[in-house]
């Protein structure tokens, strides 16, 4: 249980499933968590939750798509813990909408936080982890940024791509070959994840279909080579490998946590 013990982590987006497994998976493994999100209750129950379990963590109101609010999360984060050893940039939005159908604003909403976001904690962890020296940075991306997705999802899978070479470049310049900062950087590529998230879209889906929410749930379910939907405990455990030092030979990678979807 100490896979990433004395680690300092920034988890963004720790209201939905993602972020909540990921926070309470690696504060069982020791580290302090940062907790972050636009809505402020589910993230503060995770806080109470750890800190119940004996754990160390605080709640940061904060929009992804601020830098002045990222500044603020990085202040509170080495005013409260000292350090800053892992970011996972997790807060995502997700749009269905036709291309000819989509106004630039709705693009524009899409690409700010998933891409925008994720370019800002980059920047912004990466001066904080110096000072530590070194970390890692775990970049939330989807299989959508590897392949084309149905659904109308134009703007995400474009967001979601440009979060993967983003990341790549990243790796690049954090390394010893680029600036040296000792920081490696990594992506994960989620597929489909029961999470609030997901059963929205299914419902969704099925709506225009005419069909039921088991039905939409059972064609992503035969569309994995596993045969089932993933928890977020298992896309938890890819950020874990990546946030601890088991993966020090792991920089602009891209961690796939698919079922086999993107095999077909």
């Amino acid at each position: 249980m100490d896979r990433v013990k004395g680690k300092v982590a920034i988890i963004t987006g720790a209201a939905g499933g993602l972020g909540r497994a990921q926070a309470l998976l690696l504060a069982k493994e020791g580290a302090k968590i940062v907790l972050t999100d636009i809505i402020e209750a589910e993230p503060k129950k995770t806080v109470e939750e750890i800190r119940r379990a004996g754990g160390e963590a605080i709640f940061v109101k904060h929009d992804v798509t601020s830098e002045e609010d990222w500044a603020e999360v990085i202040r509170q984060t080495l005013s409260s813990f000292g350090r800053l050893d892992v970011l996972v940039n997790n807060a995502g939005v997700l749009m269905s909408k036709a291309i000819a159908d989509m106004s630039l604003d709705d693009w524009r909403r899409v690409t700010s936080v998933n891409l925008d976001g994720v370019f800002l904690g980059t920047k912004h962890a990466i001066g904080a982890m110096r000072k530590s020296g070194g970390g890692s940075i775990v970049n939330m991306s989807s299989v959508g940024g590897l392949v084309g997705m149905p659904a109308d999802s134009s703007a995400y899978c474009a967001s979601k791509g440009g979060v993967r070479l983003f990341t790549k470049a990243s790796a690049l310049q954090c390394s010893k070959s680029g600036h040296d900062y000792n920081i490696r950087v990594n992506s994960v590529h989620p597929g489909f994840i029961l999470t609030p998230m997901l059963e929205k879209v299914m419902r969704a889906s099925a709506a225009i279909a005419g069909s039921t929410y088991e039905q939409a749930k059972r064609m992503r379910e035969d569309s994995t080579m596993i045969g089932r939907l993933g928890v977020p405990e298992d896309v938890a455990y890819a950020v874990l490998y990546l946030a601890s030092d088991e993966s020090s030979y792991v920089t602009g990678a891209e961690l796939v946590v698919d079922g086999g979807y993107t095999a077909r």
